[in-house]
């Protein structure tokens, strides 16, 4: 089984756009991951039929039990994020979105009032699109621990995966170099960092470069709307070469793909410039991570 990571140093590249045009070419034989939790999209184009979903359960939030309550204030003293006042009844109210879980309130309340629930943070989900399963997520707002959901999107797009007999998971990350774009990279075979022909997505390609470098993944790049900036993107391809980092292409800036994201379709779904770009780069990823060791 081999998993590619779709990521992008910055947001807005076209990781999502690229990623859907994959799903696409690949033809329904890939189980598809969204792992860009917090803010997920690929769902827009590939308009999924939920087929089960859990809850996303991960830390703690404080909550007071009215009725021991004795209104000393002291858990409002010691909270430190200001999740805790006493209300005009006199006993404490937590507000739930400043509480970090700490549980310096529920260890000092004397009167033992102050419980400790489970944090609800969002919810998971296994689907059916028109290019094959999708396992994907959407974090609550607010909602902490995302690089823990991304690895359970992951562990199940696996799991799903084995079961079907697929051989391919295509995931999109996403973008930066945080805790969901190193959960993303977790045991991945590949990672294609899209990119784009200005000075601050140089910038950032480095560093999610620096990333996968770190974590061992083989990684390729692409340059998408490189005609924007043709100078640009020649620095772009020269710190490639520069860096042994494998160039899988470019790909234009084309009013297809603004049009095929309304509609809600993956671009490689019309015949513009740029989809015939990704038809041609798609054999190209296939072929160099068939060449690469340990996939």
């Amino acid at each position: 089984m081999r998993e590619v990571v779709i990521l992008s140093g910055k947001g807005g590249t076209g990781k999502t756009t690229l990623t859907a045009a994959l799903a696409h070419l690949a033809g329904g034989k890939a189980v598809l991951a969204d792992l860009d939790v917090d803010a997920a999209n690929l769902h827009l184009v590939l308009h999924p039929r939920v087929h089960d979903q859990e809850d996303f359960v991960s830390g703690h939030v404080a909550r007071v039990e009215t009725s021991r309550c004795s209104a000393c204030g002291l858990c409002a003293q010691v909270c430190r994020f200001g999740a805790v006042r006493m209300g005009e009844g006199g006993t404490a109210i937590v507000d739930p979105r400043r509480c970090e879980g700490c549980k310096t309130c529920v260890a000092l309340c004397p009167e033992g009032a102050m419980r400790f629930d489970p944090r609800f943070c969002g919810v998971w989900m296994r689907s059916h699109t028109r290019f094959g399963p999708m396992v994907h997520a959407r974090l609550e707002p607010g909602g902490e621990n995302s690089g823990r959901l991304v690895s359970v999107v992951k562990q199940q797009a696996r799991l799903w995966a084995a079961q079907l007999g697929r051989e391919l998971i295509l995931a999109d990350g996403a973008p930066g170099i945080g805790c969901p774009v190193i959960a993303s990279l977790s045991q991945a075979h590949w990672a294609v960092l899209v990119t784009e022909p200005s000075p601050s997505g140089l910038h950032d390609l480095r560093r999610v470069a620096a990333v996968c470098a770190r974590f061992r993944v083989p990684m390729a790049v692409v340059l998408n709307k490189w005609d924007l900036a043709p100078d640009t993107a020649a620095a772009v391809e020269a710190v490639c070469a520069e860096q042994g980092w494998t160039f899988l292409g470019r790909l234009p800036h084309d009013t297809a793909v603004p049009w095929a994201m309304a509609q809600g379709m993956a671009v490689t779904e019309t015949d513009g410039p740029w989809a015939q770009a990704v038809r041609a780069m798609w054999p190209l990823l296939l072929q160099k991570m068939d060449s690469q060791g340990g996939i």
